[in-house]
Order: C-alpha cells, then sequence, then structure tokens
C-alpha cells in the first residue's frame, strides 16, 4: 500500500527524481504521480516530480491494497480461449465503484476499459465480481492481442484507485510439425508438434495424417512415434490440441522403399 503524506510548503520547490530500472509493482493515485513500493525504488526509469509539501511514502501493508494475478505470463494457443485470473483487496469501509481491464497504460487518462473497445468488446467476459474476483476470459486470440494486461478499479474515496502492476503478458503461438522430408522403410522416425513458447495449460495433443485424425498413435506429449515406418505411412501430417479448432499446418514425410540386391 502506498499513503500520501502533505505537510506545509516551506516554498514552491519541485523535486525531480530520476529513477532507474524495472516496472514498478503497482500504481495508486496516478493522475499525480505513481508511488513505487521500497524494492522498486532502484530498479524503474521513472519521472516522479514531487513538492516540499507532496510527496510519497510506501511501506505501508500490502494487504490492504493490491492486485493478484494468478499468472504473470501466459503462453496461448491461437484462436483459443484464455482466462487470466487474479483477486484484488482494498481497505475495509471503502465501496468499489468501477472494475475493468486494461492494456499497456502509460498515464491514468489514457487507460481504457478493454470491454468498451471495439477490438476486444465481443471476445472479453468478465468472469470477477466488485468484491474481490477480477479474472476475465478473451476469446479467439490471435498475434494482435499480445500485449500486458492490466486489473483497475476505483472506489468511492477520493484518490482510493489502484492499477496492479505489473501486469499479465501474454503470447500467442501457432503450432508448427517437425519432421524429415523423407525416410527409408523400415526407419523410426520422431514427429514434433512445436510452439513458439511453453503453452500455459496442459495440452493433450492430437495427430492427424491426411487430415484424419491418429488417437492411436500418440508418444511422449508433442511428439509421435512412427517405429518401422511403411509406404503406407507416408502423407501429409499436422497437429492440434484437444478441444481446440486450430489445427498446424501439415508436413508432408515420404517413406521410400530399400531395395536390396540379391545374387
Amino acid at each position: 500500500m502506498v499513503m500520501s503524506v502533505r505537510m506545509a510548503p516551506p516554498l514552491p520547490l519541485m523535486f525531480l527524481i530520476l529513477i532507474h530500472g524495472e516496472s514498478p509493482q503497482h500504481f495508486r493515485n496516478t493522475e499525480d504521480f505513481a508511488c513505487i513500493s521500497p524494492p522498486t525504488f532502484m530498479m524503474h526509469k521513472l519521472l516522479i516530480f514531487c513538492s516540499l509539501y507532496e510527496f510519497c511514502v510506501s511501506g505501508v501493508s500490502g494487504a490492504d491494497w493490491g492486485v493478484n494475478y494468478r499468472h504473470s505470463h501466459i503462453c496461448a494457443l491461437k484462436e483459443s480461449s484464455v482466462i487470466m485470473s487474479c483477486t484484488y483487496t482494498y481497505p475495509t469501509g471503502y465501496k468499489i465503484e468501477k472494475v475493468f481491464w486494461t492494456k499497456n497504460p502509460v498515464k491514468v487518462e489514457m487507460l481504457r476499459d478493454l470491454s468498451e473497445d471495439p477490438e476486444y468488446s465481443q471476445r472479453l467476459q468478465y468472469l470477477g465480481d466488485e468484491q474481490q474476483n477480477c479474472t476475465i476470459r478473451l476469446s479467439h486470440v490471435t498475434k494482435k492481442d499480445e500485449h500486458e494486461y492490466y486489473f483497475r478499479f476505483t472506489t468511492n474515496v477520493t484518490d482510493g484507485n489502484w492499477t496492479g502492476y505489473p501486469g499479465v503478458n501474454l503470447t500467442v503461438t501457432d503450432l508448427q510439425v517437425e519432421s524429415p522430408e523423407r525416410v527409408t522403410e523400415g526407419d523410426s522416425v520422431r514427429l514434433t508438434c512445436k510452439s513458439s513458447c511453453a503453452l500455459t495449460d496442459r495440452a493433450t495433443f492430437i495427430w492427424y495424417r491426411n487430415s484424419q485424425p491418429l488417437t492411436e498413435r500418440r508418444d511422449r506429449n508433442n511428439q509421435l512415434l512412427l517405429q518401422s515406418v511403411r509406404r503406407e505411412d507416408a502423407g501429409r501430417y499436422s497437429c492440434a490440441l484437444q478441444e481446440h479448432t486450430y489445427i498446424s499446418p501439415a508436413v508432408q514425410l515420404s517413406v521410400t522403399c530399400e531395395y536390396r540386391i540379391i545374387s
């Protein structure tokens, strides 16, 4: 939590404080200035203008104000739905007036409620409440959705606002099949279904040959092992995740005959 202390101004002198490093943990009352919790004072590059009669003090219990995200990074499959789970806390006696999610905030006046954004309004569903749950679901994600997302709430008390920072970084991946182009009949070959990041949710992989599922031919999670391949194993292979509609581009696997000279 952050508290603001007001003092009688001896003179109207302004201080410019330059802090270097990583991002602060939370923003509160950012209409005037950013308050940063103690461990981040030397880790963030931020300009803060403070007068002698109003300055920021950190260190009050974080249990009073805060936003807690279940995952700080999420890797999701293209066209899937993403759950961003979070909870929030605020002092007893305060009344929540507005809750919303935003992305890439720079200034408070630029914080946009994603539910009012045409790019998100039909895909974003708030699953939380106005007490402590701030979970959302974002559907049909694409590469354009790769941002850092934040939850913000306002209360009935002046300056009683909070933005959970840092937020949730979303990465969206597709699937690609990694396979040798050609193998010899009788060999063993391993095909791998690859993603650009480690999927956050546990995944069950499904394999296809010539668009037909090979449900009986799974091995080692994201790998398909073909032992003693035959010419019948040749074809176009693709992969997908169970309960997802997205299917990877198909890759051709060719099987050549092994010729032996009999004397």
